[in-house]
This record gives C-alpha cells, sequence and structure tokens, in this order.
C-alpha cells in the first residue's frame, strides 16, 4: 500500500520537480553539493544512478564524461531524465527494492543512491545489490534523511523502531502526502557494514551560501541541526 501510495506521489510531482531542482534550495544547495563532493573521478567511470528522479544528477555526471545508468520507481521521472538528457546516458523504470537482474555482477564504478532509500522498508536486498553490482573497490555514494532529524520532525516515542511516516510536501506547488519509513542510526549502518562495505566518509552537511538567498529560515536551521547524512562506502 505504501509503495503505490509512494508512486503515484512521485508521478503527480514530476513536472514541478523536474522543473524546479535546479534551484529547489533542499536539493541545490544541501543535498547535491555535499553528495558530489563524496564522489572521486568520474571520467570514463560507470555511474549507476539508483533512484535517479529527473535525472539531474545524472546531467551533472554525464558533462565530467562518465558513463551513467539510471532507473527510478516513477515512469514520469524517467520520462524527465531521458529528456533532459537526450541522447546521453541509460534510463529505465525499475522499483529499487527488487534486485537488479538486468545488471551484470561487477559492472559500475560507483553506484549513486540519493535520498531514495527511505522510502522502502529493508535495505538488506538493495545494499547486496549495489555490492553485486559493483566492482572492486567501487564506491556507493549515498544521501538519507538525518535519523535524527526525522525522529524530532516525526515525533517518534521509540527511536530504536522502524516506523512508516508521513508527512506533507508542499514546496513543489500543490500539497503532496509523502510516505516513506524512520529507522535508527544503527539501521542505517548496519545494511552496509553487514552487507559487504566498510564506511569511508560520513557527513553531516551544511546548506551552501546560495540557500540563505533562497531561504533564510531553514538556511539558519540547517546550519544548528543537520536534516540528510551522506555517507561513501567502499566494496570490500
Amino acid at each position: 500500500m505504501i509503495k503505490a501510495k509512494i508512486r503515484k506521489a512521485y508521478n503527480e510531482l514530476a513536472e514541478s520537480y523536474n522543473r524546479l531542482i535546479e534551484h529547489k534550495p533542499h536539493n541545490a544547495y544541501y543535498d547535491r553539493p555535499n553528495t558530489l563532493n563524496l564522489l572521486e573521478e568520474v571520467n570514463n567511470k560507470s555511474v549507476l544512478d539508483a533512484a535517479c528522479g529527473p535525472g539531474k544528477y545524472a546531467e551533472i555526471l554525464l558533462s565530467k564524461k562518465a558513463q551513467v545508468t539510471g532507473f527510478d520507481f516513477s515512469s514520469e521521472m524517467i520520462k524527465f531524465a531521458k529528456e533532459r538528457n537526450k541522447n546521453q546516458g541509460t534510463f529505465f523504470v525499475h522499483d529499487l527494492s527488487r534486485p537488479l537482474t538486468m545488471l551484470g555482477d561487477e559492472s559500475f564504478d560507483f553506484v549513486l543512491c540519493a535520498l531514495a532509500l527511505h522510502y522502502i522498508e529493508d535495505w538488506d536486498m538493495t545494499i547486496k545489490e549495489f555490492h553485486r553490482v559493483l566492482k572492486t573497490k567501487g564506491q556507493l555514494i549515498l544521501s538519507i534523511e538525518h535519523p535524527f532529524f526525522e525522529y524530532n520532525y516525526y515525533k517518534s516515542t521509540e527511536y530504536f523502531k522502524k516506523e512508516p511516516v508521513k508527512c506533507i510536501w508542499s514546496g513543489f506547488g500543490i500539497p503532496v502526502e509523502i510516505n516513506s519509513y524512520r529507522r535508527s542510526l544503527h539501521d542505517c549502518i548496519v545494511p552496509l557494514t553487514d552487507n559487504g562495505f566498510y564506511i569511508d566518509k560520513l557527513i553531516e552537511p551544511k546548506p551552501l551560501k546560495e540557500f540563505e538567498k533562497l531561504d533564510q529560515k531553514h538556511y539558519k536551521e540547517l546550519n544548528k541541526f543537520p536534516a540528510f547524512m551522506c555517507i561513501r562506502g567502499v566494496k570490500k
């Protein structure tokens, strides 16, 4: 049921999300620059953009001469990803919680998954698949919603309990209900370390100065307490 709601929400959001993604503060001046800073040289490297949305990350990586394959749960997002990147890259519809049977073992140098894992209940299979498709010493670059932020934001009372949560997004035009899963820091880290990765770097990001010009309130808040967390895992 939650999965159907997530797909419906993102299909509804796709047009405005694609239109606003260039300068939407939390994306353009908070998540994206901090997450991209974890990526090493991508020139002539293969990148899997997991849950690629409208293809903005892919656009940046392609401009740096990376070979990009992207997928997303939302068919509308994939439509915009293809339009944005024209004849560059490969994009297809796929559920992040399902095996990547169409992709071969050790076929990518990097896997990028930005702000998407909180939409699936169990991370283990997904992380195992990321490990399988990565080359030896390949890197997994993640951005996720910070578990401490979520605990406060959703007014949870049982920190260690994984739980479905929902909120209303109004920043992309019409209000849309967004469903996801809140979990502890432990449940964010252990799926990586138990499934073949070691944590190479972890960032609790701060917003760029450009954020302040567009949203002073959240700029001040994010400089006091993080909303996201960025992780780089290396395949053992």
